[in-house]
């Protein structure tokens, strides 16, 4: 197939970039329906990656070192389930934990830089001959004779009999589907290291996440916020973060900050994401992985794939349909 990839800004600039990149597949945390889905998307990980790096000439920083989880008394119990390899003080000299979450679990995931990864996505979509139109918003999905028939923008139409919504926050905008699609806004801050490996792993606590890059940067975040498509940062907030990354790394006061940010998680009203076939024969979705996307982004290609092509599905889409949510 020939594919148009339809981009209202600069592809990859929305919530892909401001996400943090942990490929985090823990159990409790995930949604039933979806555990299947993330885990086999945590497995494509790495040859995701590598494909990637193939087809793009470039570089991914795609880390393994795990995630340090600090717990509070309601995660006691899984202490056994996931034990550290070594002990705390030795695999991260500089961590504190906190009084509230003094429980640790080790969880085997990765993590991936998501601006090096968009911009390989870009890049390697690219050399496989795949057009991109940016700076132009898509408006409405033309129908003719009850199925899809092209794409209307501000600035022109295309004329097509497939369709894949991938909007992300902004897909119920566009015509004539209103998908249940909200923006959930998360702030962050990045800093740079007094020491490139002062910390390695992922780092979890109920208040805040540290998020190490190879270069030696540190995503601290994130907040959970319900304010519409404000993307502005909040010093008091940023500050807050901050705060929450000192009390576990003390050292971090020595840390410049480089800088904030906030992006939109697109959110469904079932935290669920919404992927397949709608109504309307030719117009699929594939949206609303809040905060996945990422994690998700290498099975979701592949499902999408198979269900265009009406290929054998390798999984049950159907707490993903569409039409679970009224027109």
């Amino acid at each position: 197939m020939r594919v148009l990839v339809v981009e209202k800004g600069e592809p990859g600039r929305e919530a892909s970039w401001a996400a943090g990149g942990m490929l985090a597949d823990f159990p409790l945390e995930m949604p039933p329906p979806l555990r299947d889905l993330a885990a086999a998307s945590a497995r494509m990980y790495p040859e995701f990656v590598r494909e990637l790096e193939e087809a793009s000439g470039l570089t991914i920083d795609f880390r393994g070192y795990g995630t340090l989880f600090l717990a509070g008394e309601e995660h006691r119990s899984l202490t056994a389930s996931y034990p550290l390899p070594r002990p705390l003080h030795e695999l991260e000299p500089a961590l504190r934990a906190p009084a509230h979450a003094p429980h640790c679990l080790y969880l085997k995931e990765r993590c991936v830089d998501p601006r090096h990864l968009t911009a390989a996505a870009v890049a390697a979509a690219k050399h496989r001959g795949i057009d991109f139109c940016c700076g132009d918003p898509v408006l409405t999905i033309e129908i003719a004779a009850g199925k899809v028939a092209g794409v209307r923008t501000e600035k022109a139409s295309f004329a097509t009999g497939l369709v894949v919504n991938c909007a992300g926050a902004w897909a119920g905008q566009i015509a004539p589907d209103a998908f249940p699609t909200r923006p959930v806004k998360g702030q962050m801050l990045c800093v740079v290291l007094p020491e490139k490996d002062l910390v390695r792993h992922v780092v979890r606590t109920p208040d805040v996440y540290l998020i190490p890059r190879s270069d030696g940067r540190l995503v601290i975040g994130a907040t959970l916020e319900e304010a519409g498509f404000d993307k502005q940062t909040v010093p008091e907030t940023i500050q807050k973060l901050r705060q929450a990354a000192l009390d576990i790394v003390p050292r971090l006061a020595e840390a410049r900050t480089l800088e904030p940010w906030a992006g939109l998680r697109p959110g469904t009203p079932d935290k669920l994401p919404i992927l397949g076939a709608t109504g309307t024969p030719g117009y699929f979705v594939a949206t609303g992985h809040f905060r996945d996307g990422i994690l998700l982004a290498p099975v979701t290609a592949r499902v999408m794939g198979q269900v265009i092509a009406r290929e054998r599905l390798e999984f049950d889409l159907k707490a993903f349909e569409a039409k679970r949510f009224p027109s």
